[in-house]
């Protein structure tokens, strides 16, 4: 199903006739489709880019808002509005006489304009105090949303320091792997059918290969900033994201194998040409990949790397300014980028709800429903965990995930197998706007997603039941012990 917004063949088509006439009767005439589709494919990459980034500033203000009105309280609340009011009646002064390159007159001007019509003198909604309205004039939209602006400035603005005895070349370059790496993946992810950069055939490997260099940043920023804390931070990150990587991997393979393809277009097209997004098909792997994926980008309650009250910044400890505010911006852009690959493998991407059932094909471009859901997974699981969930020690994160989620993993890998080869109708396939109906298995239409999605909400529901450990201690070890702390000895219950 097409959409409309189709940035991408428009830049690739508009460039290659127009380099093509006019590299016409030069020497570069050969080369002009080529050097089309590298500009193309460059400014694609680039959009797609700047798409996430910009939309990534929402997540921020959701996190802030959703946890603080979780915890009773009203979060970030400054508005626009405060750049040119002030706070509680006190003002930055004539800032904008700081500005350089000639920039400070005309900004100034702005900000004169702006406290004319839209500032507290003759106006009805006269700015009140600091605790119980923050520069609130009229219905301001987000509040909030711009104190993230104001974050990034005081990072930018801040001193970067190097320890004495750190490992200077080591402690410099672990950052850049972990931001590169995670800027490489964001130029990889597409936002919709029309929205793509590169796009090569195992786009899915090559994004995880990517994916797996940030640990080596995190292990390298802990061993050399020569800090304890910070140490005993990147030892940990080692440990637990190799406990969580197999699994990852694993339900990701899980997800290749019914879609039987290892590129992110065809998979997301797949779950609408079949007729059911996987989530329906394989509620243990979508389980799996967000499991394991809290734990990839070290969210609590597998914050063991970090763990504050611990480790005071654990392995980011020593950084500072902006390596600092780029390492917190990673972390986000890794989070950001797992909601949108889970909307993607089991939300069917681009597609919207029952587009089969829509006339007319797509009226909404498919970026609105891509972004959309992976704002909808942030606060439902990211958010709501970090709310929730206690953090739990390192041996439970490391049993938990090589004794539960590898297992787990496997099977799915199995399930996923066997529901390709023997319960998928390859003949009911169809890219039209309404779409196939490839899992009915004889039965009746959505047959087997229905039944899957229903035995696995029981299986789910059966084991969140809390069970009595007077009555059954058949569990693993160290998630609950009824001796005192430092009297238990590993392995003997």
């Amino acid at each position: 199903m097409d959409d409309w917004l189709n940035i991408h063949d428009w830049l690739f088509d508009g460039l290659d006739s127009m380099l093509v006439s006019a590299t016409e009767d030069t020497f570069l005439e050969s080369s002009g489709s080529d050097i089309a589709f590298f500009i193309a494919t460059l400014l694609t990459c680039l959009i797609t880019f700047v798409g996430i980034m910009a939309s990534m500033f929402m997540i921020l203000w959701i996190e802030r808002k959703f946890y603080a009105r979780v915890n009773d309280r009203r979060g970030a609340t400054t508005a626009l509005r405060s750049l040119w009011v002030g706070e509680n009646g006190v003002t930055a002064g004539e800032w904008w006489n700081l500005i350089p390159y000639g920039l400070g007159k005309p900004i100034g001007a702005l900000n004169g304009w702006l406290n004319k019509v839209a500032g507290n003198s003759g106006h009805e909604q006269e700015m009140v105090n600091r605790v119980g309205n923050r520069s609130w004039y009229g219905v301001t939209i987000f509040p909030g949303f711009f104190q993230n602006l104001a974050d990034g400035m005081k990072f930018l603005i801040k001193e970067h320091m190097v320890p004495n005895r750190a490992d200077k070349v080591i402690f410099e370059l672990a950052p850049f792997l972990v931001i590169s790496s995670t800027v490489m993946i964001l130029g990889m992810i597409p936002l919709s059918s029309g929205i793509y950069g590169a796009n090569p055939e195992l786009s899915v490997l090559f994004a995880f290969a990517i994916f797996g260099i940030a640990p080596l940043g995190v292990f390298f920023a802990g061993w050399s900033s020569n800090n304890k804390y910070t140490l005993l931070g990147g030892i940990r990150s080692a440990a637990q994201l190799t406990a969580y990587e197999i699994p990852l991997l694993l339900s990701i393979l899980s997800v290749c194998i019914m879609a039987g393809s290892f590129n992110f277009l065809e998979i997301i097209n797949f779950q609408h040409e079949s007729g059911t997004w996987l989530l329906f098909l394989m509620p243990l792997g979508a389980v799996l990949y967000l499991v394991s994926m809290i734990a990839e980008v070290e969210r609590i309650p597998f914050d063991m790397p970090e763990a504050e009250a611990e480790l005071v910044e654990g392995w980011w400890t020593e950084y500072g300014g902006m390596r600092f505010g780029l390492l917190f911006a990673a972390e986000y852009m890794r989070v950001y980028a797992a909601s949108i690959l889970f909307a993607h493998f089991f939300l069917g991407g681009w597609h919207s709800p029952f587009a089969g059932l829509i006339p007319g094909g797509p009226l909404i471009p498919g970026i609105i429903w891509t972004l959309l859901k992976a704002w909808l997974i942030f606060t439902v699981v990211f958010v709501w965990a970090r709310t929730a969930l206690p953090r739990i020690r390192t041996d439970q994160i490391l049993e938990f995930g090589w004794r539960m989620l590898l297992p787990l993993s496997v099977l799915q890998v199995g399930l996923s197998i066997i529901y390709r080869l023997y319960l998928f109708d390859a003949s009911a396939v169809t890219d039209s706007n309404s779409g196939g109906w490839a899992w009915d298995a004889g039965l009746f239409p959505w047959a087997v997603p229905v039944i899957t999605t229903v035995f696995w909400v029981m299986v789910f529901i059966v084991m969140m039941k809390d069970e009595n450990i007077e009555e059954n201690e058949e569990r693993m070890f160290h998630v609950r012990t009824m001796t005192p702390a430092g009297t238990h000895t590993a392995g003997k219950e």
